[in-house]
């Protein structure tokens, strides 16, 4: 019988002010997630026992200072203690430089732990912009963190949930930037990362459907000469080297598809393209409260040598401690990086 393979993750505690902590306390506190993986915290071992304390759980903290002292067990939370917040100042749902300064330090240990090997993937809370620079630390977010402290160039965000998996031709940059970034060369590169992606999914032969970028992928040219141009050429290369892709495929009708199965993955042409369907299937507004009940969906970076895996939502400051927060998205991160890393174990 084949031993299972339970991989060690490192889950960054977010901004300790926002809903990071409630989310990462919750999902741990539930026998699956132990019997998937072992999962160890790093932050501030002060934050999670007030975090233990907020839900009311049974849970206790258990500080650390290297891997070798976890005992991922459930019913403790290992933390790898970086003493980063002063208690007597900290406030939940506030914008702070420790706070920024907190979730920036909690991912650069878990890049360093990963980097060397003494665990096999990561997992992200969601962090503070604001707070992040206001903290010293001039970063976009996690995305341009992780690029830059592991020496990355190239790399792409990949959403998922259960069903739909949408990577991005670009992201943060103007819509007149975004069209003029549709090039042959990048849709072939961000396409060999969602395919490898879904391979380390558990995906054989991943079905990648890849988007036009105008109104009905151009109608043959009556809306736009993109398709054309630049789409088209990427599509037959990538058949000719064995991939099995479909396009360019009108945007309005991608996504459906792909949620009912059709496609494994989907390559959007730029942000919104991407974002929006995505998050109108994984996000659940409540019209009574005028609050999210959930957000079901992660954010993944491909192309660098480690594994990272993060909720896509922030911190939502206004219910920060509340005890109301999802841990969906927490749950669903530690099941991605989870097959991620057995995969990278199996192939190694």
């Amino acid at each position: 019988m084949k031993e299972q393979i339970k991989p060690i993750l490192a889950i960054t505690m977010g901004d300790p002010a926002g809903i990071g902590p409630e989310i990462i306390v919750k999902a741990l506190d539930l026998k699956e997630t132990y019997e998937k993986c072992r999962p160890l915290v790093t932050g501030d071992a002060g934050i999670m026992e007030w975090a233990v304390k907020q839900m009311g759980t049974a849970q206790k903290i258990n500080p650390i200072s290297s891997v070798g002292e976890a005992k991922f067990e459930l019913g403790t939370i290992d933390v790898i203690d970086l003493k980063c917040v002063d208690m007597d100042t900290f406030e939940p749902g506030k914008v702070a430089p420790q706070c920024g300064n907190a979730a920036f330090v909690s991912i650069i240990k878990a890049i360093e732990l990963a980097m060397a090997g003494e665990v096999d993937g990561t997992v992200t809370a969601p962090l503070n912009k604001e707070a992040l620079h206001k903290g010293g630390h001039n970063f976009d977010g996690h995305t341009e963190i992780y690029a830059h402290y592991t020496g990355t160039k190239k790399y792409a965000m990949l959403l998922a949930d259960e069903f739909l998996r949408v990577i991005h031709v670009s992201t943060h940059v103007s819509l007149r930037e975004a069209c003029d970034r549709v090039k042959k060369e990048r849709i072939i590169e961000v396409t060999e990362l969602i395919s490898d992606a879904c391979r380390q999914f558990g995906m054989e032969s991943p079905r990648i459907g890849i988007a036009g970028l105008n109104p009905h992928a151009s109608d043959n040219g009556l809306f736009g000469w993109e398709e054309e141009k630049e789409i088209i050429p990427a599509v037959e290369e990538l058949r000719q080297r064995g991939f099995n892709v479909d396009g360019p495929v009108p945007p309005d009708t991608l996504f459906a598809k792909a949620k009912c199965g059709k496609y494994d993955g989907c390559v959007a042409m730029y942000h919104d393209q991407g974002h929006i369907p995505f998050k109108v299937v994984g996000f659940n507004w409540n019209k009574e409260t005028g609050k999210m009940d959930s957000a079901k969906g992660v954010n993944i970076t491909l192309g660098l040598p480690i594994i990272r895996v993060s909720v896509d939502h922030g911190t939502a400051f206004d219910v920060a401690g509340k005890g109301v927060a999802s841990p969906d998205a927490m749950l669903l991160s530690i099941d991605y990086a989870t097959r991620m890393a057995i995969s990278r174990i199996e192939k190694n």
